[in-house]
Protein backbone atom coordinates (compact mmCIF):
# COMPACT_ATOMS: atom_id res chain seq x y z
CA UNK A 1 0.00 0.00 0.00
CA UNK A 2 1.33 3.43 -1.13
CA UNK A 3 1.59 6.41 1.40
CA UNK A 4 0.45 9.94 0.48
CA UNK A 5 0.97 12.81 2.24
CA UNK A 6 -1.65 15.14 0.77
CA UNK A 7 -0.88 19.21 1.83
CA UNK A 8 -3.34 21.99 1.30
CA UNK A 9 -1.36 25.20 1.02
CA UNK A 10 -4.15 27.28 0.88
CA UNK A 11 -5.39 29.86 3.42
CA UNK A 12 -8.07 32.76 4.64
CA UNK A 13 -6.35 36.21 3.75
CA UNK A 14 -7.76 39.47 2.20
CA UNK A 15 -10.57 38.50 -0.12
CA UNK A 16 -9.05 34.75 -0.58
CA UNK A 17 -10.78 32.32 1.50
CA UNK A 18 -8.61 29.31 0.29
CA UNK A 19 -12.08 27.11 -0.58
CA UNK A 20 -10.54 26.10 -4.21
CA UNK A 21 -7.56 24.61 -2.81
CA UNK A 22 -9.82 22.74 -0.39
CA UNK A 23 -11.99 21.85 -2.69
CA UNK A 24 -8.96 20.64 -4.82
CA UNK A 25 -7.56 18.53 -1.83
CA UNK A 26 -10.94 16.88 -1.41
CA UNK A 27 -10.88 15.45 -4.77
CA UNK A 28 -7.61 14.09 -4.32
CA UNK A 29 -8.96 12.66 -1.42
CA UNK A 30 -12.01 11.03 -3.05
CA UNK A 31 -9.85 9.42 -5.50
CA UNK A 32 -7.68 7.96 -3.53
CA UNK A 33 -9.54 6.73 -1.19
CA UNK A 34 -12.67 5.28 -3.70
CA UNK A 35 -9.27 3.17 -4.73
CA UNK A 36 -8.80 2.03 -1.75
CA UNK A 37 -5.02 1.32 -2.60
CA UNK A 38 -3.79 4.08 -0.09
CA UNK A 39 -2.46 5.30 2.93
CA UNK A 40 -3.14 8.39 3.35
CA UNK A 41 -2.00 11.67 5.87
CA UNK A 42 -3.07 15.28 5.46
CA UNK A 43 -1.66 18.64 6.54
CA UNK A 44 -3.82 21.97 6.68
CA UNK A 45 -0.99 24.86 6.68
CA UNK A 46 -3.86 26.74 8.71
CA UNK A 47 -4.16 23.98 11.21
CA UNK A 48 -1.61 24.32 14.25
CA UNK A 49 1.51 22.66 13.21
CA UNK A 50 3.52 20.25 15.29
CA UNK A 51 7.09 20.54 13.35
CA UNK A 52 8.42 16.86 14.21
CA UNK A 53 5.14 15.30 12.87
CA UNK A 54 5.18 17.12 9.93
CA UNK A 55 9.11 15.90 9.29
CA UNK A 56 8.05 12.83 9.80
CA UNK A 57 5.03 12.88 7.10
CA UNK A 58 7.55 13.54 4.53
CA UNK A 59 9.96 10.96 5.69
CA UNK A 60 6.82 8.69 5.70
CA UNK A 61 5.60 9.13 2.56
CA UNK A 62 6.02 7.93 -1.14
CA UNK A 63 4.64 10.66 -2.57
CA UNK A 64 3.68 14.20 -1.35
CA UNK A 65 1.11 15.79 -3.08
CA UNK A 66 1.31 19.89 -2.67
CA UNK A 67 -2.10 21.80 -3.51
CA UNK A 68 -1.06 25.26 -3.66
CA UNK A 69 -2.79 29.14 -4.60
CA UNK A 70 -0.51 31.76 -6.10
CA UNK A 71 -0.67 35.00 -4.70
CA UNK A 72 1.63 37.71 -6.21
CA UNK A 73 3.53 34.95 -8.07
CA UNK A 74 4.45 32.81 -5.07
CA UNK A 75 3.06 30.53 -2.14
CA UNK A 76 0.86 32.00 0.04
CA UNK A 77 2.89 33.13 3.17
CA UNK A 78 2.34 30.68 5.47
CA UNK A 79 2.66 28.31 3.22
CA UNK A 80 5.95 29.49 2.34
CA UNK A 81 6.42 29.75 6.58
CA UNK A 82 4.93 25.92 6.76
CA UNK A 83 8.19 24.50 3.93
CA UNK A 84 10.54 27.18 5.75
CA UNK A 85 9.87 25.59 9.45
CA UNK A 86 9.31 22.31 8.39
CA UNK A 87 12.33 21.72 5.91
CA UNK A 88 14.86 23.46 8.92
CA UNK A 89 13.14 21.11 11.41
CA UNK A 90 14.49 18.33 8.94
CA UNK A 91 18.03 18.82 9.38
CA UNK A 92 19.53 16.13 9.78
CA UNK A 93 15.76 14.19 10.68
CA UNK A 94 15.12 12.87 7.36
CA UNK A 95 14.56 15.75 5.18
CA UNK A 96 18.17 16.66 4.71
CA UNK A 97 21.99 16.31 5.54
CA UNK A 98 23.01 19.00 4.16
CA UNK A 99 23.70 20.82 0.45
CA UNK A 100 26.49 18.11 -0.74
CA UNK A 101 29.26 19.52 -0.45
CA UNK A 102 32.61 19.21 1.14
CA UNK A 103 34.96 21.52 2.25
CA UNK A 104 37.91 20.15 0.82
CA UNK A 105 35.79 20.64 -2.95
CA UNK A 106 32.90 23.24 -2.71
CA UNK A 107 32.57 24.11 -6.30
CA UNK A 108 30.81 20.79 -6.93
CA UNK A 109 27.28 18.72 -5.71
CA UNK A 110 25.59 21.20 -4.74
CA UNK A 111 21.90 20.22 -3.85
CA UNK A 112 23.13 16.81 -3.41
CA UNK A 113 22.34 16.52 0.15
CA UNK A 114 18.95 15.38 0.60
CA UNK A 115 17.48 12.46 2.20
CA UNK A 116 14.10 11.91 0.78
CA UNK A 117 15.76 10.01 -1.66
CA UNK A 118 12.49 7.20 -3.25
CA UNK A 119 9.55 10.06 -2.73
CA UNK A 120 8.17 11.46 -5.06
CA UNK A 121 6.25 14.75 -5.56
CA UNK A 122 3.22 16.14 -7.44
CA UNK A 123 2.11 20.21 -7.46
CA UNK A 124 -0.87 21.51 -8.38
CA UNK A 125 -1.52 25.03 -8.58
CA UNK A 126 -4.18 27.84 -8.95
CA UNK A 127 -4.38 30.70 -10.47
CA UNK A 128 -6.66 34.02 -11.61
CA UNK A 129 -4.49 34.68 -14.80
CA UNK A 130 -5.86 31.97 -18.29
CA UNK A 131 -3.55 29.32 -19.49
CA UNK A 132 -3.14 31.43 -22.16
CA UNK A 133 -1.07 34.14 -20.50
CA UNK A 134 1.61 31.23 -20.42
CA UNK A 135 1.38 30.47 -23.93
CA UNK A 136 0.89 32.94 -26.19
CA UNK A 137 3.06 35.20 -27.86
CA UNK A 138 3.25 38.58 -26.10
CA UNK A 139 1.32 37.92 -23.21
CA UNK A 140 2.34 38.43 -19.59
CA UNK A 141 4.62 35.01 -19.08
CA UNK A 142 6.45 35.78 -22.09
CA UNK A 143 5.77 31.59 -23.37
CA UNK A 144 7.74 30.43 -20.21
CA UNK A 145 5.56 27.52 -18.28
CA UNK A 146 4.33 27.62 -14.74
CA UNK A 147 6.79 24.97 -14.08
CA UNK A 148 9.71 26.45 -15.67
CA UNK A 149 8.65 30.18 -14.66
CA UNK A 150 7.10 30.77 -11.65
CA UNK A 151 7.63 27.68 -9.64
CA UNK A 152 10.76 26.66 -11.04
CA UNK A 153 12.37 27.52 -7.60
CA UNK A 154 9.81 25.27 -5.95
CA UNK A 155 10.87 22.30 -7.73
CA UNK A 156 14.58 22.71 -7.01
CA UNK A 157 13.54 22.80 -3.46
CA UNK A 158 12.08 19.63 -3.86
CA UNK A 159 15.02 18.26 -5.67
CA UNK A 160 17.46 19.78 -2.60
CA UNK A 161 15.65 17.41 -0.40
CA UNK A 162 15.81 14.47 -2.84
CA UNK A 163 12.44 13.97 -4.23
CA UNK A 164 11.44 13.06 -8.17
CA UNK A 165 9.11 15.26 -9.77
CA UNK A 166 5.94 14.11 -11.06
CA UNK A 167 3.78 15.83 -13.98
CA UNK A 168 1.71 18.46 -12.07
CA UNK A 169 -1.69 19.98 -12.67
CA UNK A 170 -2.01 23.71 -13.28
CA UNK A 171 -5.92 25.49 -12.32
CA UNK A 172 -5.91 28.58 -14.51
CA UNK A 173 -8.91 31.55 -14.38
CA UNK A 174 -9.67 30.29 -11.17
CA UNK A 175 -11.46 33.66 -10.17
CA UNK A 176 -13.30 34.92 -13.13
CA UNK A 177 -13.69 31.33 -14.60
CA UNK A 178 -14.88 29.88 -11.72
CA UNK A 179 -18.53 28.94 -12.71
CA UNK A 180 -20.19 25.76 -11.74
CA UNK A 181 -20.10 23.95 -15.36
CA UNK A 182 -16.04 25.05 -15.39
CA UNK A 183 -15.10 23.52 -11.83
CA UNK A 184 -16.91 20.59 -13.35
CA UNK A 185 -14.41 20.52 -16.19
CA UNK A 186 -12.03 21.28 -13.65
CA UNK A 187 -12.90 18.21 -11.49
CA UNK A 188 -12.77 15.80 -14.58
CA UNK A 189 -9.92 17.15 -15.87
CA UNK A 190 -7.97 16.79 -13.13
CA UNK A 191 -9.48 13.09 -12.10
CA UNK A 192 -8.08 12.24 -15.17
CA UNK A 193 -4.78 13.41 -14.40
CA UNK A 194 -4.81 11.39 -11.31
CA UNK A 195 -5.79 8.56 -12.54
CA UNK A 196 -2.73 8.78 -15.24
CA UNK A 197 -0.19 9.63 -12.95
CA UNK A 198 -1.11 6.72 -10.57
CA UNK A 199 -0.69 4.36 -13.46
CA UNK A 200 3.10 4.96 -13.10
CA UNK A 201 3.21 4.59 -9.00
Amino acid sequence: MKKIFIINGGQNFAHSGGKFNQTVTDWTLEYLTNSKKFEIKTTNIQDEIDLEKEVEKFVWADLVVYHTPIWWFQLPNLFKKYIDDVFTAGHQKGIYKNDGRTRTNPDINYGTGGLLHGRKYMLTTSWNAPATAFTLPGEFFEETTVDEGVMFGFHKMNKFVGMEKLDGFHFHDVEKGATDENIGIFKQNYTNHLKQIFKTI
